[in-house]
């Protein structure tokens, strides 16, 4: 059910990239918001989780869903500066929003990493319309699969599934 989902916490970010004015999550309720999260300098991230949040920005420009990136740097800090990141996120041609994770108080783990548990990157998380985390993963997400969660998050958002169905499949009677 949608009310036992845990409430999304704020991100805490040093910067915005591909925004005019700073985004918070309070401001998208009412979207699904899809976080991906991921290191520059990390193989997967750039393989394969990067072009995902890519085509899912260009697929749902506009409509109920934003992606948003969060640079959260938890290893080769002298590397990963605003500078390099602001080369990336142009080479790589990402017109998302991307954040830059407050860094971690005593710690190499930023703020925003920190609050959410992510065990690394990519990590994507989906937060509902209501706010709360409806999907946390870590690693590279099957596109299918993924796709297809969405469209059942988004079945639910329009009630055409009850909420508590949505991303749900039965053996015996499929999926919702």
């Amino acid at each position: 059910m949608t009310s036992e989902r845990p409430l999304a916490p704020e991100l805490q970010v040093q910067r915005w990239f591909n925004t005019p004015t700073p985004i918070t999550l309070a401001g998208l309720r009412g979207k699904i918001v899809v976080l991906h999260a991921f290191q520059m300098l990390c193989p997967g991230c750039v393989a394969h989780s990067i072009p995902q949040a890519k085509k899912l920005h260009e697929i749902a420009r506009g409509g109920g869903v934003q992606v948003l990136g969060i640079h959260t740097v938890f290893e080769h800090h002298e590397a990963m500066t605003p500078v390099s990141l602001e080369a990336f996120l142009h080479e790589y041609r990402i017109a998302f929003p991307v954040a830059v994770d407050a860094p971690g108080e005593g710690r190499p783990i930023p703020k925003t990493m920190a609050d959410y548990g992510m065990r690394g990157t990519p990590t994507t998380i989906v937060i509902d319309p209501a706010g709360r985390i409806a999907r946390h993963s870590f690693g590279a997400e099957d596109d299918l699969a993924f796709g297809l969660f969405l469209g059942d998050l988004a079945a639910a958002r329009s009630g055409a599934l009850p909420a508590a169905e949505a991303g749900i499949c039965k053996i015996d009677e499929g999926c919702a």
